[in-house]
């Protein structure tokens, strides 16, 4: 059995250090973690400093975490028009060490942690951007922990490549969710701000570097409301280079996946378990192996179809799943003896 990594990957949300509510404090902290994303960072910026707020209310800050795809300072320095802060790990630390550091860097009140790769929604003029629209969402419902809005995704080249359906109709606290969240991943970094004192109480990031956020909304539902606009303000940007692409092509995708499920299980009230983490493994199952065949049809790489296929019965073993690891497993086949 492999031992993990607990330098790089804790065990256990570690502490963040609370903030005395001293005067001066900014109202929001937008803290974008980078690493090897020099393409994607000016973009993220440009669409930050669109809906700046001003110094006095807003800190911006990109968090590196050791690059080495350019130098990150510099182009902050360009990019950032000297609004825009740069802090530099020493070394490598793995993103959810990144993410500790950029929470417990943040000075202000509410925290968006926005990936160097996504970006938000540009603004029409006299339009309701991300941040204004985040804080109204907050001041409305001073029980929320947290508040979302709903998303687009992107390609590399930033254009649009899918919508998710939306949560809700209209702006509100959202129902039942806990239970929705924890059997489904339905939120991104880029379009959810979390209270600082939030992070204080619960912790930071923890087990796993592809779906540790999932765990972390379930954490913040279990003790407080979300708050959500149906508005969509913010992008997600999928690429070759992320980790979670990594992650699906290696297989390391389902051997997090189980283990994040399973940690999900643990804010689920006992009566609702069995059933939630059902639910979960068969869709994640079904998620990756769909996604190994849309990849196969351009690739024709049928043995990475039927490796993935394979390790997806670690999350669900229905009887439709054997049957996709038998049609993947002829297909590797059929392809090894046309390759002869």
């Amino acid at each position: 059995m492999n031992t993990p990594d607990t330098e790089r990957y804790p065990q256990t949300p570690p502490s963040i250090a609370p903030l005395p509510d001293a005067p001066g404090r900014p109202r929001w902290s937008v803290m974008i973690p980078a690493y090897n994303c020099s393409a994607f960072l000016p973009d993220a910026l440009k669409s930050v400093l669109a809906q700046d707020m001003g110094p006095e209310l807003m800190q911006i800050e990109v968090v590196d975490d050791a690059s080495t795809d350019a130098d990150v300072q510099a182009l902050v320095e360009a990019h950032g028009h000297g609004r825009v802060s740069y802090f530099r790990q020493p070394r490598n630390v793995g993103s959810i060490r990144n993410f500790e550091t950029c929470i417990n860097r943040a000075q202000g009140h509410i925290v968006h942690i926005l990936h160097g790769d996504d970006r938000l929604m540009p603004v029409a003029p006299g339009a309701t951007g991300f941040y204004q629209k985040m804080d109204e969402l907050l001041e409305r419902y001073p029980q929320a922990g947290a508040a979302a809005c709903h998303y687009a995704y992107i390609n590399e080249a930033g254009r649009l490549n899918g919508i998710p359906a939306r949560l809700a109709e209209e702006d509100g606290l959202l129902e039942d969710w806990l239970l929705r969240l924890a059997k489904q991943q339905q939120l991104q970094y880029a379009c959810t701000v979390v209270r600082r004192r939030v992070y204080e109480e619960l912790g930071s990031f923890y087990g796993n570097s592809y779906g540790e956020d999932w765990e972390m909304w379930v954490r913040i539902a279990r003790h407080f409301p979300v708050a959500y606009t149906p508005d969509t303000l913010a992008q997600y940007r999928g690429h070759g280079q992320s980790i979670s692409w990594t992650k699906l092509m290696s297989g390391e995708l389902v051997t997090d996946m189980v283990q994040v499920i399973g940690r999900i299980q643990e804010h689920v009230p006992a009566a609702q378990r069995k059933a939630v983490a059902d639910f979960s493994g068969k869709f994640y199952a079904h998620f990756v192996i769909t996604t190994a065949y849309e990849l196969a049809e351009r690739s024709q790489d049928w043995g990475m179809v039927y490796r993935l296929v394979k390790k997806s019965l670690e999350l669900h073993r229905d009887a439709a799943m054997y049957q996709k690891v038998f049609r993947a497993w002829f297909k590797y086949q059929r392809t090894k003896l046309l390759a002869r």
